[in-house]
């Protein structure tokens, strides 16, 4: 058969087993501890907190870990954590008592490493710069922008 060329029916049995690679249950246990360790506990901020501390933090391992983050959430474990740090920055930016932070004070207090990856990562889930998203925020509410910002001068 030339359908076994093109590996049509070994990708339908791969991506099957990955699905299947943990139970509804534990699935659905790993997804509420999981959401505890990197919200709650707000392990997101934590620059080197990797997949793998968090496996070993659960008694899991990392392909664990993928599967439930791919199946629950519908991405990868990065862009999971990012998720977070990018709604906290949003919050950080348009806070009066945070207004004189420069984007890279933002990017290293919610957990980012570098303010590339912060500036890449904001921009993937807002489609805007957070310095964009923050004029925006300015400009809808004029009342809670401060005349002159330190650091502007």
């Amino acid at each position: 058969m030339t359908m076994a060329k093109y590996n049509i029916t070994e990708k339908k049995v791969k991506e099957a087993a990955y699905r299947t690679l943990v139970n509804p249950q534990l699935m659905d246990d790993l997804k509420e501890r999981i959401l505890d360790v990197i919200v709650m506990k707000k392990k997101y901020k934590d620059k080197d907190y990797s997949a793998k501390k968090l496996a070993d933090d659960l008694g899991t391992n990392t392909r664990y870990i993928s599967a439930v983050v791919s199946v629950q959430f519908h991405m990868n474990y990065t862009s999971f954590v990012n998720k977070f740090r990018i709604e906290e920055a949003m919050t950080l930016m348009v806070d009066k008592r945070y207004q004189d932070l420069t984007m890279e004070e933002v990017s290293d207090m919610v957990g980012f490493a570098n303010r590339q990856s912060f500036y890449a990562s904001f921009y993937k889930f807002m489609n805007m710069t957070p310095r964009e998203y923050r004029m925006q925020h300015y400009e809808k509410h004029p009342s809670q922008k401060v005349q002159k910002r330190k650091k502007d001068k």
